[in-house]
């Protein structure tokens, strides 16, 4: 098995070797396994469990103080399974599985997507908000009232490609360690991507993880996982777009540099996204870093 894994596109983390030491351990899980689409939600499930990333555990606060993750899955025949707004939900790749193995649907939303996890054995009513995003949460004044006021709060707090709140710099916000994870057996491929979303966005915000060819896309080509300003993402399909590359012929590098090169080129935005090919995982980033591991079994 042959797995590529990320654990989000933004700044420099403050701690770079205990969340790589988790990387390798989600890479680890996935190559153990014998088929793509087990390795990408095995993988995946290790950095939801970790609150070093922003996904399941540790998810970003929305602004109504709730965490609801966001997940999706495909594999190269093009089978889809997602899953969003779920509050309570710490494996949300599982229940993305879920949809795409057990339902006719690609596509679960919100409290029934939160009670189809219940109905097939996962674990809901998860607390999954960490005293720090609960500190940074509770410091920015937040907002009661309509949604008409929660977007006059979030409008100083809410940027596109950084958070702005607590006076941060661009890319140094913790919100874009969205995760993610591809796979390939030499025959098949599967691709996943998982989030908590971000800081102070509107409460029932979706961006680009669950959304089929921008969080994540998967042809016999290969399969692609981005991460990065999610509703930039989402608006030119930024895995769709590396994963074409590689049915034009290129490498999975190549790929990945030149998905990135035409988002950055489009957008502004701050993104990255890995990639696995025929022969070669790749990845590529436009911010101060993205962390990434490899493993090959």
């Amino acid at each position: 098995m042959r797995v590529i894994v990320h654990g989000g596109a933004g700044g420099v983390p403050d701690e770079p070797e205990p969340r790589q030491a988790v990387l390798d351990e989600a890479a680890a899980a996935g190559a153990a396994t014998t088929d793509p689409l087990d390795a990408v939600e095995s993988a995946v499930g290790v950095l939801e469990a970790s609150p070093r990333f922003n996904a399941g555990v540790g998810g970003a606060v929305q602004s109504d103080g709730v965490v609801r993750t966001d997940a999706g899955v495909m594999t190269s025949d093009r089978e889809i399974g997602a899953a969003c707004s779920m509050p309570g939900v710490e494996s949300a790749v599982s229940v993305a599985r879920v949809v795409l193995a057990e339902t006719p649907h690609i596509f679960v939303s919100g409290g029934h997507a939160v009670e189809l996890a219940a109905e097939f054995g996962i674990e809901t009513g998860v607390d999954l908000l960490t005293d720090e995003k609960r500190e940074r949460y509770e410091a920015e004044d937040p907002p009661g009232g309509g949604p008409r006021e929660h977007l006059d709060w979030l409008a100083s707090r809410f940027g596109s490609g950084d958070d702005r709140a607590g006076g941060r710099e661009k890319d140094a916000a913790p919100d874009h360690d969205t995760v993610g994870a591809v796979a390939s057996d030499g025959e098949s491929f599967a691709a996943a991507t998982s989030t908590g979303g971000r800081s102070f966005a509107l409460a029932g915000r979706v961006g680009d993880v669950p959304q089929v060819g921008s969080g994540f896309f998967c042809t016999e080509a290969g399969g692609a996982s981005a991460t990065g300003a999610g509703e930039d993402i989402a608006r030119v399909t930024l895995s769709r777009r590396a994963v074409d590359l590689l049915a034009d012929g290129y490498d999975a590098d190549t790929a990945a540099d030149r998905a990135i090169r035409e988002f950055d080129d489009l957008t502004g935005s701050g993104a990255g996204v890995i990639v696995c090919g025929d022969d070669t995982v790749g990845s590529a980033f436009n911010t101060d870093g993205m962390q990434t591991s490899a493993r090959v079994e």
